[in-house]
């Protein structure tokens, strides 16, 4: 049997050689005239095809499981009623109370604001205070959550016995100037803008002025030390 068999293969060899017979392709499946489908190769082309345009929607934003982008605060932009020395003021009280330093202020860090502020707040008071300003809801303020304390007590848009209207107060931050939202008319908040501009570039220069002075002061008394060193040797 085997001898016929190998014999069998042989002459369709030759055959095949000759042009005599088409060649059949013969599957690991043993399906010869090739018209069954392999299901494992046609399901694995389905759902490398549905990864694929999942990909693609992800890449265009249309996936429903896209995460969100991080926007960076940029505090002078955004806040533009508060100049860069009530901005700063603000962060200088908002870093001294993040005991924790994560960049947020916690119920319990709020708790010890209110506290040394002398308007203690009870923890219902507290909650409620956080909740006024937490717009992404995790139960803590973080520095742009702080400045809309004072954007909102600026506005009049805190109810006088709140304790975030007492916050504000207490802070001795001046925040009684709005910006170009308080203005009436599109011509006064021109003016206004301008006006906020103007400031902003005069603080600006100043503070590079005031660098420069400390770098100039810093040189004199490096060439004093160094007159003094070589007075020893």
């Amino acid at each position: 049997m085997a001898t016929d068999e190998l014999s069998s293969k042989l002459s369709r060899r030759l055959q095949i050689e000759e042009g005599a017979e088409e060649p059949v392709a013969v599957d690991f499946f043993g399906t010869q005239d090739g018209s069954e489908d392999k299901p494992s190769t046609a399901n694995a082309d389905s759902e490398l095809g549905a990864k694929l345009q999942r990909r693609e929607e992800l890449n265009e934003g249309q996936g429903e499981h896209q995460q969100p982008s991080m926007k960076v605060l940029n505090p002078y932009t955004e806040f533009k009623e508060f100049s860069r020395g009530q901005i700063k003021d603000m962060e200088k009280m908002f870093k001294t109370f993040d005991a924790g330093k994560d960049n947020y202020i916690d119920l319990m860090e709020l708790k010890l604001m209110m506290e040394k502020l002398g308007a203690p707040q009870t923890h219902l008071g507290l909650k409620n205070m956080i909740k006024e300003v937490d717009e992404d809801l995790d139960n803590k303020l973080s520095f742009r959550e702080f400045l809309l304390i004072f954007r909102k007590s600026a506005a009049g848009e805190l109810a006088e016995d709140s304790g975030l209207c007492v916050l504000a107060r207490l802070s001795e931050i001046d925040v009684s100037t709005e910006g170009v939202k308080g203005a009436k008319t599109f011509f006064e908040a021109k003016v206004q803008a301008i006006s906020e501009s103007n400031r902003f570039e005069t603080e600006i220069r100043q503070e590079q002025e005031e660098k420069k002075k400390q770098l100039e002061e810093q040189k004199v008394r490096r060439a004093a030390f160094k007159d003094l060193q070589s007075a020893f040797k």
